[in-house]
């Protein structure tokens, strides 16, 4: 199902759930907890987008801390799983996924979800979408007695019913990773002192996992990267990420743009490689972009590694160069300094706090324009943010990435 379909179901379909489920909630579930009654089963939902469950890692860590690694479970959607299941923060069997392929067989896969969830005998729901009506429905139905969630007190966003027991007011002005951890945090006060909330939020950047290959995974890589370049095997490379998701297509840069960083790259290092990532979907689009580099030093390899080989590559890369997607989270678990486009949303909220983590963004007048309040659409149909980042600013930092890195390798091996 795509990404549109989904935002309409929601949208249509979630909306009445919600009003019949907040009815019914009036009339017969009105019951808070208690304040002295301490959660043993913690649920986070974060249906979509895997590098919002990569910055998740800080409250997913909280809530191990609170009830036990067995006891803390995650609800997605199916091809959400892999990022959570490397990230091995919680057992595998409690990672349970709705497999989103047509409207009915993703009501009964719910369905199946929530009757798992009610045998877990789950008693506190963490809901991580910002106004989702169907992780709200999702929260509620899953049996759980709190529920941490974004409510729209004035109508600053989409109704989502009344199914929260502890009801945040989303504030923009937290990194997505603290407001994350301050949901977790929730579960320690009354239910019904919120949207009032005295905790200072951490300001500390959490510690990202690290990710290690097994030694197949580099040795896969390495034999993609001589097969492709056999004429540099060892040579030292950068990647570009040239393509966003479908779930925000206003954040890609231009591709004629990345051909022109990968020309000037190779001009002024004609020692390293430069190589092109990207999904499976993309693999062909992306395979007549380096060829249009014109060099046998730019490679494709998209579609051509696993999530766990996508991650060993970025341990050996010197700089990853991306658009503001799945990868820029992906990457912050390796080694690899990592260049971050930004356009419709701000890194302010968004960036990894990372310090390998280097965001670009123009800053326009009319950015950011996707943001909780909007369910992440945008009226936009020309990127202006996007474009206004240039070439001579990617080209500068990226060089500036790897040539600091190169001089450190020196001075260590001295």
């Amino acid at each position: 199902m795509n990404v549109t379909t989904m935002r309409r179901i929601d949208c249509w379909l979630g909306m009445p759930v919600c009003f019949f489920l907040t009815c019914w909630r009036c009339c017969f579930g009105r019951r808070m907890p208690k304040g002295s009654d301490k959660p043993q089963r913690i649920l986070f939902i974060k249906l979509a987008e895997q590098g919002s469950t990569v910055l998740a890692q800080e409250a997913i860590r909280a809530a191990v801390a609170r009830v036990g690694r067995g006891n803390v479970y995650f609800l997605l959607f199916a091809e959400n799983r892999p990022i959570l299941d490397l990230l091995d923060l919680i057992p595998q069997e409690n990672i349970i996924a709705i497999h989103a392929r047509g409207l009915v067989r993703t009501l009964v896969s719910a369905v199946k979800a929530l009757w798992r969830l009610r045998r877990a005998r789950i008693d506190a729901a963490i809901d991580l979408e910002f106004f989702a009506r169907s992780s709200a429905a999702l929260a509620y139905l899953s049996g759980a007695r709190r529920r941490v969630g974004y409510h729209a007190f004035a109508g600053e966003a989409s109704y989502r019913g009344n199914l929260m027991t502890h009801r945040l007011s989303f504030n923009p002005y937290l990194h997505t990773s603290q407001a994350f951890r301050v949901m977790v945090e929730a579960l320690d006060y009354p239910a019904d002192r919120f949207p009032q909330f005295d905790l200072m939020p951490s300001t500390a950047a959490g510690a990202d996992a690290c990710f290690v290959p097994r030694p197949q995974e580099l040795a896969a890589v390495r034999t993609l990267l001589r097969q492709a370049s056999p004429r540099m095997p060892d040579a030292p490379f950068m990647l570009l990420n040239a393509n966003a998701s479908d779930l925000m297509p206003l954040r890609r840069w231009p591709s004629e743009r990345y051909l022109e960083l990968a020309r000037r790259l190779l001009r002024r290092y004609p020692e390293i490689v430069v190589a092109f990532t990207g999904a499976a979907a993309e693999a062909e689009a992306v395979q007549r972009l380096a060829s249009e580099v014109d060099s046998s030093r730019c490679i494709s390899v998209a579609g051509k590694t696993t999530l766990r080989e996508l991650l060993a590559l970025y341990c050996l890369a010197e700089v990853l160069v991306t658009n503001d997607s799945g990868p820029a989270h992906f990457a912050t678990l390796t080694p690899v300094d990592v260049v971050v486009l930004f356009g419709p949303e701000t890194p302010l909220l968004f960036a990894a706090r990372s310090p390998r983590t280097h965001p670009l963004w123009a800053g326009l007048a009319c950015s950011p324009c996707i943001h909780a309040f909007n369910d992440r659409q945008s009226a936009c149909r020309d990127n202006i943010c996007m474009q206004r980042i240039s070439v001579d600013q990617v080209f500068a930092e990226a060089c500036r990435l790897y040539e600091t890195r190169r001089a450190t390798a020196r001075q260590a091996s001295a």
